[in-house]
Formats: structure tokens, C-alpha cells, sequence
């Protein structure tokens, strides 16, 4: 149904809400008219919370999660394990196991997981500044905690094939997480227990 917003403005903020994922058009014009219930400083604020958001947030340069920083506060932290490094796909991963209580390690942000059929390969994925971390020494565990689906298996699979040593114990998470499950949807206890049973990776042969 096409609405007569009888304002431009109006009309262009709707429009921009609704870019949003999970906001359609009658939801982002709720939204946009909530905002206009408020007080001035109300919306100001938002959008000033969001410009200084896209200016000043910054990538660490060494896992590669959000900072304000030129390095995260967890990378900062040392009386984190820094010879553990957990291996994610997202940032949000990152929120979603700190929330747990369960890992005092430190992390990496892969930027995504192999997938094919999207056209992601190792290429497009923060592995090679991995390496780098593993090759600057000190690295004793490399947790693989990516979803239990197939693109999560198969980025294990490789990553498993690349860092592979005598010297570098890999783990990734126990099945408490279900096959075909992502990160995201697993609840709080069962993704710390599932970190802290975590268990060898094992590559089963075809």
C-alpha cells in the first residue's frame, strides 16, 4: 500500500529507516513519527550518537572487532589469556560470547565464514592477519567457534588444514551447540558450557 506522506522530509526519513534490516515501511514510519513525539534533543541525539558512530569507531588492528581505539579494550586487557585466541565469524559473536562469563581469552574476527555459493572464499576473510598473529608467537589455542552449519564446518575444515601443528592445540566448540545452529540463536548457558567443554577438532576422513 503506497501512503501519501504529504511531506517530503517525512517521506525521506522513512525511507532511510527503512533500510534497516527487519524495518519495513510501515514500521520505519512508527518510528520516524515516534521520533517527532519527542523533544528535539531526543532526535538530535540519535543522529548524533549515529554520525559520530560512522566517524570515530575504528576496526582494531589486531582482531579486528569494533573499538574506539586503535586496539580494543579486550586486546588491551592484560589480564586476559592472549596464548587463546577464539576464532569467530562476526563482531556480534564477539557480544554474544562475553556475555557468557565463560572465555578470559582473546578473539579474532574472520568477517564472514567460506561460502561458495555467496562467492566468499579464504580471500575475502581476515586470515592472513591470523597468521600473522600465529606467527608472531605465543598462540598455545586456537578455538574454532563458528556456527555448526556447513559454511561454519567447512571454514573450520580450512582453518584446521592451514594452522595445523604439533606446537598449536585447535579446539572448537562442544556440540551442546546443535548441528545447523548459528551462534546468534544459541542461549547464553549452553554457548558457555559448550566454550568451556569445548573439545579437539577433529578432521573425520571421507
Amino acid at each position: 500500500m503506497n501512503l501519501n506522506y504529504h511531506s517530503k522530509l517525512l517521506e525521506a526519513a522513512v525511507a532511510e529507516f527503512s533500510r534497516l534490516p527487519g524495518i519495513g515501511r510501515k514500521t520505519a514510519l512508527r518510528l520516524v513519527l515516534h521520533l517527532l513525539r519527542q523533544e528535539k534533543e531526543t532526535a538530535e541525539a540519535l543522529g548524533n550518537s549515529i554520525i559520530r558512530l560512522c566517524n570515530e569507531v575504528k576496526q582494531c588492528n589486531i582482531c579486528m572487532n569494533i573499538s574506539d581505539s586503535d586496539t580494543c579494550h579486550i586486546c588491551n586487557d592484560s589480564s586476559r589469556d592472549h596464548s587463546i585466541i577464539c576464532v569467530v565469524e562476526s563482531i556480534k559473536d564477539i557480544l554474544i560470547i562475553e556475555n557468557t562469563q565463560q572465555f578470559r581469552g582473546v578473539y579474532h574476527v574472520l568477517g564472514g565464514i567460506i561460502s561458495p555459493m555467496d562467492g566468499i572464499g579464504p580471500g575475502d576473510l581476515t586470515i592472513t592477519a591470523l597468521e600473522k598473529r600465529i606467527k608472531q608467537g605465543g598462540v598455545k589455542e586456537l578455538i574454532l567457534a563458528l556456527s555448526a552449519t556447513m559454511e561454519g564446518d567447512t571454514t573450520n575444515f580450512y582453518l584446521y588444514r592451514k594452522f595445523h601443528a604439533p606446537d598449536l592445540f585447535m579446539t572448537t566448540l562442544a556440540r551442546g551447540v546443535s548441528v545447523g545452529d548459528e551462534l546468534e540463536y544459541t542461549d547464553e548457558i549452553t554457548l558457555g558450557r559448550s566454550i568451556v567443554n569445548r573439545i579437539p577438532f577433529e578432521v573425520k576422513e571421507q
